[in-house]
């Protein structure tokens, strides 16, 4: 079970201590996930090659209802986590509950600091934090085509009600 890779805050700042104490680099990421695609998979295992250990922080259901879309999340945010937990390149998950991770890195102080490409270093969130500290911040490309809205988008069109003009019935939905 990857339960045990989910953690606190308070947590997150021990192991931070012990990787700093033997010189190891932490590097941390954020986002939603809220579902889980190929351009998230690829993107976590470029972040974790970066550094000794990974940790991901991860929108709570009510930060997301501030920075998303109506009707988002879709998974909720314990799914979320062990979802991400469950990938050999994470090592840590934990909640936030800010629209963005700012305090969140100025506690924690990583190493190296990773979004998307669709994030100009400029607009990252932490990063004089990190820099200041004699960190890195760095911006990994995106898969082109695979984004949690192109999901959502993409289902809409081929299941959502104004795309079945007469749906003939299932006889296994009895």
């Amino acid at each position: 079970m990857t339960l045990h890779k989910i953690k606190t805050l308070e947590e997150i700042l021990r192991i931070r201590d012990q990787l700093r104490k033997s010189g190891k680099k932490l590097v941390f990421t954020n986002g939603c996930f809220d579902i889980l695609h190929v351009g998230h998979v690829r993107f976590l295992n470029q972040a974790r090659a970066l550094g000794d250990a990974l940790v991901v922080a991860v929108n709570t259901d009510r930060s997301v209802r501030q920075i998303k879309p109506a009707g988002r999340p879709i998974i909720p945010e314990e799914e979320r986590a062990e979802i991400l937990a469950a990938l050999e390149s994470v090592d840590y998950v934990f909640l936030f509950d800010e629209p963005t991770p700012q305090e969140v890195i100025d506690a924690i102080v990583p190493d190296i600091l990773v979004k998307g490409a669709d994030w100009g270093l400029s607009e990252i969130a932490g990063r004089a934090t990190v820099e200041g500290a004699g960190g890195v911040v760095r911006n990994i490309s995106l898969v082109e085509g695979s984004s949690t809205t192109g999901i959502i988008e993409k289902v809409l069109e081929r299941f959502g009600e104004h795309s079945r003009a007469s749906p003939s019935p299932d006889p296994h939905d009895r």
